[in-house]
């Protein structure tokens, strides 16, 4: 009977969840009881905006979200001067403690049923990231689709900031623990980045990379034809088709 009440309680209270004064305090009575982390990601499936945690900061003018998406605890979502759109896309995950910030020249579009792992940072200035659908990006994980000036005759906090291009990660890639991708890479589709590189030029579909800065090892298409061959070494000759 307890479960049942709390069930009917949590739906009553995420039917009028949002982003406004009162949406944010039905959030937070919806929340009441849950336990955290992503013992709550259900609850972004009973409203068709998705949840927002209570202590999510979203400072941001142009934050636009599909279908049952989920932004986590102490999220920020940040627009800085001239900031661009930050989009989720249905299903998305946003999980505690990363970051997502806007600048001048700089947009985020995270694909739909996308995850996104604790403490990760998103700065888009000068350029754009693009995530594709179905992408695992692991914990601490980076983003910068700008570089930082060094000349020697200026102050380190006065250098001006300039870019190679957007970041792009192609559908259902996978980046481990602690990746930095830089500007102007492209990361194909169905890659896989090891954990702690640091990607710098672009990835090939399905490639897996490792390394600082991140090589190419081999593709994964090459796990399917040792397989297949590992296979046909012990059929029986009258099986091979």
């Amino acid at each position: 009977m307890r479960r049942k009440i709390r069930s009917a309680w949590v739906r009553l209270w995420m039917r009028w969840a949002g982003l406004s004064r009162m949406g944010r305090l039905a959030t937070r009575l919806a929340a009441w009881g849950t336990p955290s982390y992503k013992a709550r990601s259900y609850l972004a499936r009973l409203n068709e905006h998705g949840f927002v945690a209570p202590d999510a900061s979203i400072v941001h003018s142009d934050f636009q979200r599909g279908k049952h998406v989920f932004v986590g605890e102490r999220v920020v979502i940040y627009q800085a001067y001239q900031g661009g759109t930050v989009e989720l896309d249905d299903g998305a995950h946003v999980h505690r403690d990363s970051i997502i910030e806007t600048g001048q020249g700089g947009s985020v579009f995270i694909g739909a049923e996308t995850h996104v792992q604790p403490r990760c940072q998103f700065s888009a200035y000068q350029g754009s990231i693009r995530i594709g659908r179905g992408v695992q990006i692991g914990p601490y994980c980076s983003f910068y689709p700008y570089d930082h000036g060094i000349a020697p005759d200026n102050l380190i906090s006065k250098q001006p900031i300039r870019s190679r291009g957007n970041i792009e990660i192609g559908d259902d890639a996978w980046l481990g623990v602690g990746v930095c991708v830089l500007d102007g890479v492209r990361i194909g589709k169905g890659a896989v980045i090891g954990a702690g590189s640091v990607v710098t030029a672009d990835v090939p579909d399905y490639a897996i990379a490792v390394g600082v800065p991140a090589r190419v090892l081999k593709s994964r298409m090459d796990l399917v034809s040792s397989a297949a061959g590992e296979n046909e070494a012990t059929m029986p000759r009258g099986q091979l088709r």
